[in-house]
């Protein structure tokens, strides 16, 4: 089994869309390891997207993060890095395909609803950054 950290975006929050999201991570398989409701001080979301840092959208990424509250998943199943990355589709909506998270609950390519580790070495930083391994059922 494989774990990897899922993030519903404050968009997806502000427009009250955890509970579909989360009823689509429930019936693609996956199981809910870990949850948490919390709001990210600007430092925070700067030490999670530290390896941004020196990209332009890194400020407007950060400030992003930081505006509302988030919901923090740790997903298990067989591949589930992949898995989660194919259910939210492209980072950029436009380029998502028909049915996955971000083309249907993403506005833009920052404001795309979910966030999802990208490899084994991420998942494990990324759920680390979040919860403590004894969080973890």
């Amino acid at each position: 089994m494989e774990r990897t950290l899922a993030i519903v975006k404050p968009d997806a929050v502000e427009k009250r869309l955890v509970g579909s999201i989360i009823q689509r991570i429930e019936q693609a398989g996956f199981r809910i390891v870990g949850l948490r409701l919390r709001s990210l001080t600007r430092a925070e979301a700067e030490g999670f997207y530290a390896v941004h840092r020196a990209r332009p959208f890194f400020g407007s990424l950060a400030s992003f993060m930081s505006s509302g509250p988030i919901v923090v998943m740790v997903l298990e199943a067989e591949g589930a890095i992949a898995r989660w990355r194919d259910l939210m589709g492209a980072t950029d909506p436009a380029k998502a395909p028909a049915g996955s998270i971000r083309a249907e609950f993403g506005t833009n390519i920052e404001r795309n609803a979910t966030h999802g580790s990208d490899a084994p070495e991420t998942a494990a930083f990324e759920i680390g950054y979040f919860f403590a391994g004894a969080d973890l059922v």
